[in-house]
C-alpha cells in the first residue's frame, strides 16, 4: 500500500466517524489540500495545543473566543476546511481567515465546503507550482480608446511568454457593459482550447499571473473588500461548470444591460453554484491590486486602474442584502442554496425553506439539508425541480417566498429540528392544504 493509498485511508476514516459526506469534486480538493499542507485532523473544539501545519476540518461553529483560539494555533501554511459552509453559524470563523475557495452543493454532497486560511503563500509557491500549464490571457476594450489603451498589457505577456488575445470591441463610447464582456468571453470560450483568464485592457502586469491556471478549480474571481465580486480578473477552466458559469452570464447581462459586470456576476455565480458543484477561488489582493499598491511592500501580481479602496459598483447600497453571505462566501437566505432536477416530465418546482437556521444546531441542520435532498432523489412527488433556501431571518424568509411565487413554484416550510418522512414530496403534491404555501409542524 501506498502512502497516498493510506494517507486516503485516513481521510475516509475521518469524514466517516464526523457523520460528513462530500462529492467527489468536494473530496479531490481535499486530498489537493493534503498533498500540499499535509495531515488533516477534525477539531474537536479545543486548541490545537502546538501550531499545527497542513488541514483543519471544522464540523461544529465555534464561539468567538474558540475561534480566536482556533486561528492563533493555526501554523501560517495551513488551511481550515468547513464541510457546511452554508451555514451562517461558521462566518465568524470565516472572517477571521483569508477566504481561499468555496465548493458549492451537489446531490451526492448537498453542502457548500469553505477553505480558507492565513495566507496564500504556500499555495502559491513550492514544489508543486507550475509555469507550463496551458493558459490565455484574454482581454477586450472599447474601439473608442484607441490601440494604445491595451499597449502595455500586450507588451509585458509579450515578455512573459503567454499566450493572449486582446480585441477592440465596438461599443457605445468608451466603456464596454456587462453584455459586451460577456459576449467577447462566449467568443473566447469557443475559438480557444486553453484556460481563459480575463484581465482588463489597461491593467499593469509586474509577474506572470500563473495562479489560478495551479488551483485545478472551474473559476477563479476576487472579491473586492471580500463581498463584491470584479469582473476586472476572472479566471475559467475548461471545465463543464465554468462553460455553464459564463452562459448564465450572458444570458443574465443580455437580459439586464444597465447593471454593472460585477454584480452580474455574482448573480450568475449564485445561479450556478446552487446547480451545479462549482469550484470557486477567491483571488487574493495581488491579482486585483489598486494602482496605490505599487511601490509598497504589498504584493502585486495584476494592478488595476483603480484609485482607493471603495465600492467599484456605482451604487452603494445596491447590494446591501448580499454582502454578509459574500463575505462568508456563500449564498444568502433570498438565494437558492441547492436547486436539484428530477426526471419528471414536469415544469412544477418546489420551494423549501428552512427556517430557524440561526437557533438550530449545525448538525441538525446539516441533516435536514440531507433528509430534503434525500427524500426528493427518493420520490420527487412529480415536481420536476426543488430549490432549497436556508433562511436565518423573517426577511429572508419573506425574499424567499416572494421569489418563489413569482416563478409559480409550491413553497413547503420546514425547521431543522423538524423528521421529514421519506415520502415528503409526494404526500406534499397530494397535499389538499389551501394556497401554494405549506408550514410543517411538530416533529413529523
Amino acid at each position: 500500500m501506498t502512502s497516498r493509498d493510506t494517507t486516503s485511508d485516513h481521510l475516509d476514516h475521518l469524514l466517516q466517524s464526523s457523520g460528513v459526506t462530500l462529492s467527489a469534486s468536494q473530496r479531490r480538493r481535499l486530498d489537493w489540500l493534503v498533498d500540499r499542507l499535509g495531515p488533516a485532523i477534525i477539531h474537536r473544539g479545543s486548541t490545537l495545543g502546538t501550531k499545527h501545519r497542513g488541514v483543519v476540518i471544522v464540523v461544529e461553529p465555534l464561539s468567538g473566543a474558540g475561534a480566536e483560539l482556533l486561528v492563533r494555533s493555526l501554523h501560517t501554511d495551513s488551511a481550515v476546511v468547513i464541510p457546511f459552509g452554508e451555514n451562517p453559524a461558521f462566518d465568524f470563523l470565516k472572517s477571521k481567515l483569508t477566504d481561499f475557495g468555496t465548493i458549492g452543493p451537489s446531490l451526492d454532497g448537498p453542502h457548500e465546503l469553505w477553505w480558507g486560511g492565513h495566507k496564500w503563500r504556500a499555495l502559491g509557491t513550492g514544489e508543486h507550482f507550475r509555469t507550463d500549464l496551458p493558459l490565455r490571457v484574454v482581454s477586450c476594450y472599447a474601439s473608442a480608446l484607441g490601440a494604445d489603451h491595451a499597449q502595455k498589457l500586450a507588451d509585458a505577456l509579450t515578455g512573459f511568454g503567454i499566450a493572449f488575445t486582446i480585441e477592440a470591441i465596438d461599443a457605445t463610447g468608451d466603456a464596454l457593459s456587462a453584455a459586451d464582456k460577456a459576449d467577447f468571453m462566449q467568443r473566447m470560450w469557443r475559438q480557444h482550447p486553453e484556460p481563459l483568464l480575463l484581465i482588463d485592457a489597461d491593467a499593469v502586469l509586474t509577474e506572470p499571473p500563473l495562479l489560478p491556471a495551479n488551483l485545478d478549480c472551474d473559476v477563479a474571481v476576487h472579491k473586492w473588500n471580500r463581498w463584491e465580486m470584479s469582473a476586472r480578473t476572472l479566471y475559467v477552466g475548461r471545465t463543464a461548470a465554468a462553460a455553464t458559469l459564463l452562459r448564465n452570464w450572458h444570458h443574465i447581462a443580455q437580459a439586464y444591460p444597465s447593471v454593472w459586470d460585477g454584480y452580474l456576476i455574482d448573480q450568475a455565480w449564485s445561479l450556478t453554484s446552487s446547480q451545479l458543484a462549482l469550484e470557486t477561488v477567491w483571488l487574493p489582493r495581488s491579482y486585483h491590486a489598486p494602482s496605490e499598491d505599487l511601490g509598497t511592500p504589498r504584493h502585486t501580481t495584476i494592478v488595476h486602474n483603480l484609485s482607493g479602496t471603495a465600492d467599484l459598483g456605482p451604487d452603494l447600497d445596491f447590494g446591501v442584502a448580499m454582502r454578509g453571505s459574500r463575505r462568508a462566501s456563500r449564498s444568502g437566505g433570498r438565494d437558492a442554496m441547492i436547486v436539484v432536477k428530477s426526471d419528471a416530465p414536469s415544469a412544477g418546482a418546489v420551494t423549501v425553506i428552512m427556517r430557524d437556521v440561526a437557533n438550530s444546531d449545525a448538525r441538525e441542520i446539516a441533516d435536514s439539508i440531507e433528509a430534503v435532498t434525500g427524500a426528493f432523489a427518493s420520490d420527487s412527488g412529480g415536481f420536476g425541480q426543488l430549490e432549497l433556501s436556508l433562511c436565518p431571518w423573517q426577511d429572508d424568509i419573506r425574499a424567499a417566498k416572494a421569489a418563489a411565487t413569482s416563478a409559480n413554484n409550491r413553497i413547503l416550510e420546514i425547521a431543522p429540528w423538524q423528521t421529514l418522512p421519506r415520502d415528503l414530496f409526494r404526500a406534499f403534491a397530494q397535499s389538499k392544504a389551501a394556497g401554494s404555501v405549506v408550514v410543517m409542524t411538530g416533529r413529523g
